[in-house]
């Protein structure tokens, strides 16, 4: 009886991995598509919110998400109004969305407005919206009498990133004033063009003020002080975390297997063959061109030293050749001229990363200049086991711990050769390599799941509806 038992687990799970692909369009898994560059300094923070939230390591997916909903419950019945810049498949709109059905799931009464439209129908905008619509979270047009309406009825609104601040004037004009003591601006920028006055001028007196990292913080408020000439608000760090539908593929042997097979597969590497991966878009902020200028002196490094392993392989996800950008195209030239074509493999931009996060055995981030605000698909990829060679930059540095779950090396030029050196030490280093991923794995499950990202968020959103009420 136990065989059958047994056996008939086994099948089921079997039956389940195509499940568990649907469950690869999480939000979560979104790859930055808009072209951004990286540049910060920081913010101190009047607040913190603890980014050590532990959990115990064998806390189940039903459990974590009643957690998540249980630290959110007193947002029942609320109205909340989340105004986008944009709605596009970039990060900040997806993670506004994550937010939006994290609201819903308790019972909260969800708005969205989009500022930024394009005068023609767009496929993705459309979709989008639907998807926000099934989920009961009503869509409202940025400007008119109704946006002003919702928005002075709401006992909470989020602006989302810095351009967003644009809408208040446009739209509230003389009851801005009256908004501002109930706003939350959540912001995820990084670089120095978003220091323009006419974007935050109002930042000094909203509620409060959440930011992904504490590096990015610092950064907002020396900059905002220094440049601009004001404050920052009540300033919460909220560390990102990684979706329930995400961590139930990484932790799913089968579905892992399965993918691994089928993207190997397409990319014509073997399964004993060593894949290191760089999941962004394709932009010299995100350092595609020092990753493979790397990658290809490792190559050269082996052949020096005479290492005997099996073939290495890199793949370039969020690549875009119909764009015809430049930068691509030196991408492609550089792999052409090294004569690596075999080596290295280029993926268009799609939301499905999860399949490659199966397939690779290193996950590289490699972004410039003062790194990523925060960097889910450095989450992401320790949630499927893998560690990560990232730049001692930005939120990079207060997600990896260097020389235990990854290994950091400086960003620009002089990091191309500590970079190529750690893939080596990787490729030739399997034990090291699965230590590092399965303790990457434990820190995602001790602080960066999505009920840790939840109470962090309700211990912020609890502060501001108190500065509203005190205020009103």
């Amino acid at each position: 009886m136990a065989k059958q038992s047994s056996a008939w687990i086994t099948m089921q799970k079997k039956k389940r991995w195509p499940l568990m692909i649907l469950a690869l369009f999480s939000l979560s898994t979104a790859i930055v598509f808009l072209v951004r560059s990286t540049s910060t300094t920081c913010n101190t923070l009047s607040s913190t919110v603890a980014a050590s939230t532990t959990a115990g390591t064998g806390t189940r997916v039903n459990s974590e998400e009643k957690t998540a909903s249980n630290s959110l419950n007193f947002m029942k019945s609320k109205l909340v109004l989340l105004v986008s810049h944009e709605l596009s498949l970039s990060g900040g709109p997806l993670l506004l969305m994550e937010l939006a059905f994290l609201l819903r799931g308790v019972g909260a009464e969800v708005v969205w407005i989009t500022n930024q439209k394009p005068l023609e129908p767009d496929e993705v905008i459309y979709s989008l919206e639907r998807k926000m619509l099934d989920r009961g979270v009503q869509v409202f047009p940025a400007r008119g009498e109704k946006a002003v309406d919702i928005a002075l009825k709401a006992d909470l609104v989020v602006l989302n990133t810095a351009v967003a601040g644009k809408w208040l004037d446009a739209v509230l004009k003389e009851k801005v004033s009256r908004v501002l003591p109930k706003v939350l601006w959540w912001i995820h920028e990084m670089r120095g063009h978003y220091f323009k006055l006419d974007y935050v001028k109002h930042l000094p007196f909203v509620a409060g003020a959440m930011i992904d990292s504490h590096t990015t913080a610092e950064y907002w408020k020396n900059r905002t002080r220094e440049r601009l000439g004001i404050k920052m608000p009540e300033t919460y760090v909220v560390h990102l975390g990684n979706s329930k539908d995400l961590m139930e593929v990484a932790e799913d042997s089968v579905a892992k297997r399965v993918l691994r097979e089928h993207v190997r597969e397409s990319l014509g590497v073997r399964d004993d063959d060593i894949l290191f991966a760089i999941i962004n878009s394709v932009s010299r902020g995100k350092g595609q061109d020092l990753f493979l200028r790397a990658f290809h002196e490792s190559l050269q490094l082996i052949q020096e030293k005479k290492l005997q392993l099996p073939s290495m392989h890199a793949v370039v996800v969020g690549s875009d050749m119909n764009a015809q950008t430049k930068f691509e195209t030196e991408l492609r030239n550089f792999v052409a001229q090294k004569k690596i074509q075999d080596r290295v493999h280029f993926v268009n931009k799609t939301l499905t990363v999860a399949p490659y996060l199966a397939s690779i055995d290193v996950l590289v981030q490699n972004s410039q200049a003062r790194g990523e605000c925060f960097g889910r698909i450095t989450i992401e990829a320790m949630a499927f086991q893998l560690p990560v060679l990232g730049t001692s930059a930005g939120g990079t540095m207060e997600i990896v711990v260097n020389g235990t779950t990854g290994i950091l090396h400086p960003a620009g030029k002089e990091g191309v050769t500590p970079l190529a050196n750690n893939m080596v030490k990787l490729a030739t280093h399997v034990e090291r390599r699965l230590t590092m991923g399965k303790k990457g794995y434990g820190r995602v499950k001790e602080r960066f799941l999505e009920h840790h990202m939840s109470q962090r968020i309700a211990f912020v959103l609890k502060q501001v509806l108190h500065h509203a009420m005190t205020h009103s």
